[in-house]
């Protein structure tokens, strides 16, 4: 049994105890908030002991593992004394808002011999696990295109509600590093490095905000495939997110958990089924409201964390995969500011 640790008990530390609370043999025993209220009424909720400092929750033996649930840019100082505390760290995505407070944070954990692990629950449904394979089975022969496609919706008062929201130096930037990021770390776990973009930021629906709610990029990966990603907040009342992979030999469609296109050239017996159970079963998930997801995917994340530490083995996203995205995303913003395109390796 692990014990582990929440440090922010907004939002998203909601789903964090949950996917907790579920899994078999672990349980949360702590948490931590700057603002003491929201951290005792958290406890309560979840069953923790609320800490009023975080160094005095660190030094709690009962605490393995430490979830880093802050805002985006404040992830790196309270993981770092985490991991100086010998806990175990899983952050929210991103892991940070530069590339190289990401470097910092993988540095420390590797110093001193702590599992590091980022927050992209989209990886773990079925639905992404198959297209996956798919992939790396070279089912789509020479693929053509892959493009991500996120147009939700976010109202002025969502931005309004945090005096972080929308901000370079706690969000990281807007629809790309806060919402689309996860299908930014899905195109590029699936389709590999990019070896260039160009892209184009713009601020078009919202206020009182340094961020864009528009973006577009154009990407060369490495293997030679084209693509691109749309990103917005800006787009009433919100659609499902999607990502199209196209090569000679097939076309899929993944949008949110279900795969809404399985088309190949050669089929296999296994397609059928795939077809049955997976064509249409789509869930409404964030795009017009960011507390409209389940918990589910973060508890599949959570047990392959756990898991990865019992074992010795590696866990699927570790620090250096967290860092992949935003070193993508913050390549598109170089290159929207500069008008250039951005050159990789």
């Amino acid at each position: 049994m692990a014990g582990w640790a929440i440090v922010g008990c907004g939002m998203i530390a909601k789903f964090h105890a949950r996917a907790i609370g579920d899994m078999k043999g672990e349980r949360l025993v702590a948490c931590y908030s700057r603002d003491e209220a929201k951290g005792r009424e958290f406890a309560t909720s979840y069953g923790a002991v609320a800490y009023s400092s975080l160094a005095t929750m660190l030094a709690d033996p009962q605490v393995d593992i430490v979830t880093i649930c802050t805002p985006s840019g404040a992830h790196l100082e309270p993981a770092v004394a985490a991991a100086r505390a010998g806990k175990h760290v899983l952050v929210e995505k991103p892991l940070e808002v530069t590339v190289a407070r990401c470097d910092k944070l993988i540095e420390v954990c590797e110093k001193e011999g702590v599992r590091l692990g980022t927050i992209f629950p989209s990886r773990y449904h079925r639905s992404a696990l198959l297209l996956k394979k798919a992939i790396d089975a070279g089912r789509f022969g020479s693929i053509s295109l892959a493009s991500a496609y996120v147009k939700w919706y976010r109202t002025q008062q969502y931005y309004d509600s945090g005096a972080w929201r929308g901000t370079w130096k706690l969000d990281g930037g807007g629809a790309l590093m806060n919402q689309a990021i996860h299908s930014v770390d899905l195109l590029l776990w699936l389709m590999g490095n990019v070896r260039s973009l160009s892209a184009y930021t713009a601020l078009r629906a919202h206020e009182r905000i340094e961020v864009e709610d528009v973006a577009t990029a154009i990407l060369e990966f490495e293997s030679g495939a084209l693509g691109s990603i749309e990103a917005t907040t800006a787009a009433y009342p919100g659609s499902l997110k999607k990502i199209d992979v196209c090569g000679s030999t097939g076309c899929a469609t993944l949008e949110e958990e279900a795969l809404i296109k399985w088309d190949f050239l050669k089929e296999i017996k296994a397609d059928a089924k795939v077809k049955s159970e997976m064509l249409g079963n789509v869930t409404g998930g964030g795009a017009s409201d960011p507390a409209a997801i389940g918990h589910k995917a973060h508890q599949a994340l959570f047990e392959d964390f756990r898991k990865s530490i019992k074992n010795g083995t590696p866990n699927l996203i570790d620090g250096h995969q967290g860092r992949r995205s935003v070193e993508l995303i913050t390549a598109i913003y170089k290159s929207a500011r500069s008008g250039k395109r951005i050159q990789f390796g």
